[in-house]
């Protein structure tokens, strides 16, 4: 069992809050965890053997002085989606963090989707529909999915079919009415049986570039359209343990090839077309639950990442 820490790190504790002078790693999470997911607390355990301090803490806590902290790790910071201006201010103003506020900034607006796509990476097809665009459901007959470019956990994200073109056009005004890009990607049958592969990739601790570490498959999430002001901070999900394919693989190590060096992890969620051809769905830079539980070896290869982001200390 983990004991219970602080949710804040307050700089009067100082060195004293380090054992032996250990680098001190703030976890940052957000209000509604502050003690972080039981996945993320199996990394606590291998920082410690390292000599590390670590603590979950609160991002959006005022009390917190970022400066007492070698090193910020963004974990279950997945609040932010409705606040991003007021997070992403907070993340330029962080001395160490992991990763970088710019790689973040960049992240945490799907419309990153069109970058890869043009640098030859296999993405679902998406339609950007900005505010003032005008939109009507697709004539096909398959289904398709809606959700904002700024979001998490599945929030504000709805599935429609063939017969539901009025609460999908409904869908796309209430995000364009508050401001919001919006995608709209056809919805992969395959992710019914298959499921969605997320790959993930944590920094190498001899070249420190991503390096892939385990896989998990995600059961389906969407059952229907959206239900305005109906969102939980995320949704239950259906996790278990995958083998990748060579061709998820491939297209994992396409994407990680796309990206700068100085990051800790990366997650890169796939599903197949009906031609069993893997596409990327999303790449989690941000926040993405790295599912340490279903890899034995896998807390141990997070904290090493860590530990190689560790600034050197005078």
């Amino acid at each position: 069992m983990v004991s219970e820490p602080s949710s804040r790190g307050d700089a009067a504790c100082g060195d004293a809050a380090r054992p032996d002078g250990a680098p001190r790693v703030a976890i940052a999470t957000c209000a509604e965890i502050p003690l972080l997911e039981p996945d993320d607390q199996l990394v606590l355990a291998p920082l410690a053997a390292r000599g590390i301090a670590a603590e979950p803490v609160v991002w959006d806590d005022p009390a917190v002085d970022w400066s007492g902290y070698d090193l910020v790790v963004l974990r279950s910071t997945w609040d932010y989606s409705w606040r991003r201006d007021e997070f992403l201010a907070w993340t330029r103003s962080v001395p160490a963090l992991a990763n970088p506020a710019a790689v973040v900034a960049w992240n945490t607006d799907k419309s990153y989707l069109a970058e890869l796509a043009a640098a030859g990476v296999p993405i679902i097809p998406t339609a950007f529909v900005a505010p003032g665009d005008e939109w009507t459901a697709p004539d096909g007959g398959g289904e398709y999915v809606i959700k904002p470019s700024v979001s998490s956990g599945s929030r504000d994200t709805g599935r429609y079919g063939p017969g539901d073109a009025v609460p999908a056009a409904d869908h796309v005004r209430r995000l364009q009415a508050a401001g919001r890009l919006v995608l709209v990607q056809p919805y992969l049958g395959a992710v019914d049986a298959y499921g969605e592969t997320a790959l993930l990739y944590f920094a190498d601790p001899v070249t420190g570039r991503l390096a892939y570490s385990h896989a998990i498959r995600k059961g389906p999430l969407l059952t229907g359209p959206h239900v305005d002001g109906v969102d939980e901070l995320y949704k239950a999900e259906d996790i278990t343990a995958r083998t990748p394919t060579a061709a998820e693989l491939a297209v994992g190590d396409t994407v990680v090839a796309t990206l700068p060096d100085g990051l800790v992890y990366a997650r890169v969620d796939l599903i197949p077309d009906a031609d069993g051809n893997p596409h990327l769905i999303e790449l989690e830079l941000t926040e993405p639950s790295v599912f340490l539980v279903h890899d034995p070896a896998a807390a141990d290869r997070l904290a090493t990442a860590i530990t190689t982001h560790l600034p050197s200390r005078p």
